[in-house]
Order: structure tokens, then C-alpha cells, then sequence
């Protein structure tokens, strides 16, 4: 199976509450910056800005 390269996953946060409600993944030569979304969190039951928290293995 091939390596997959430049890709990571991450996590993503509510910055509302602080949950984890994310796991995706990114490339890091295309997305260089930290990724900023608008999901929707279970704990805050709305769509909050989620940001990324750190690099999972």
C-alpha cells in the first residue's frame, strides 16, 4: 500500500466550548495555514467556528 505523503490528520475544535468533534485530514503542502471552519458542534446543539488543535497520529 503507498504512503499516503504529505497528508496529516488533525482535530477540530469547537471554540465555543473546547470539544473535539472532528478528526479530518490535510496537506500540509497545499493548506499550509491552520484550518477554520463552520461545523456543527453536539454539545453547543448549533454550527460554531471549529479550529485545528493539533496533528493526531
Amino acid at each position: 500500500m503507498a504512503k499516503k505523503g504529505s497528508r496529516v490528520l488533525i482535530g477540530l475544535v469547537c471554540e465555543v466550548c473546547n470539544k473535539q468533534n472532528y478528526v479530518v485530514e490535510k496537506n500540509k503542502v497545499n493548506t499550509p495555514n491552520p484550518v477554520k471552519l463552520a461545523k456543527y458542534c453536539n454539545k453547543c446543539k448549533k454550527h460554531t467556528s471549529h479550529k485545528e488543535k493539533k496533528k493526531l497520529d
